[in-house]
């Protein structure tokens, strides 16, 4: 049986997740089939995981085509140790982090921590406002949740690495604590410790602005949908 059929014709059944060691064969064996699934599977939540250590969206995209030519020209030396997604995680982070100390250096200034902000009415460019946003709200709500997620992704680029990589690996990307220890080559302990001072980073950051939001009025009592970027950008 062919290589590129072993599994079936895994470009038609884009979104189901086949058995990871067919997969690895047909990567090996150089199925474009089987590279195409990988980079449907995979291509999106690497760019966010990049894009939230270089805020830079043209950054972020040259570096996640770099890190799928990295496992197109590595696969072949993929003896198992640890899972794919965790291979796979670990190029994307070896690669990002890299990119941030050569920006560092040649910049002679650490990168903004500062949010794409965008105009009313425009969407931002990628980030957590993706996930966390319901087109099936209200307009009001929506509103307000994109203004949550806004903040949130803007005070976790003020977290501190190594403490950020954690938060986004464990409460964004939803890896378990032994596979981020995989990923970043540390112990448990180091793990749970980062994580946890991560999120009091996060946590303190985020208090006054949720301060401020806790004292706002309810949607019942809000000014019309038509009013509320104006009224938002006066707050």
């Amino acid at each position: 049986m062919q290589a590129g059929t072993a599994v079936g014709n895994l470009a038609g059944v884009i979104g189901v997740h086949p058995e990871e060691a067919a997969v690895i064969e047909q990567l090996k064996a150089g199925s474009e089939e089987a590279f195409a699934w990988l980079i449907s599977r995979y291509q999106q939540p690497l760019y966010s995981l990049i894009y939230r250590i270089l805020p830079n969206p043209g950054d972020a995209a040259d570096i996640t085509q770099e890190v799928f030519v990295k496992i197109f020209r590595g696969i072949g030396h993929f003896q198992g140790e640890a899972s794919l997604r965790t291979w796979i995680y670990r190029i994307a982070l070896h690669e990002a982090l890299n990119q941030r100390r050569w920006w560092s250096r040649h910049s002679g200034r650490e990168i903004t921590i500062e949010a794409d902000e965008s105009s009313c009415g425009q969407e931002p460019h990628g980030g957590i406002i993706d996930t966390l946003v319901d087109q099936q709200e209200s307009p009001f709500e929506a509103a307000a949740h994109a203004e949550i997620a806004a903040r949130v992704e803007a005070a976790l680029r003020e977290v501190p690495e190594p403490f950020r990589t954690v938060v986004v690996l464990r409460d964004i990307e939803g890896f378990g604590y032994e596979e981020i220890a995989e990923i970043l080559n540390a112990n448990l302990g180091t793990v749970k410790s980062r994580l946890m001072r991560g999120r009091a980073h996060l946590k303190s950051r985020l208090a006054p602005f949720m301060a401020a939001a806790s004292r706002r009025p309810s949607p019942s009592s809000a000014l019309p949908v038509s009013h509320a970027c104006s009224t938002e950008e006066a707050v």
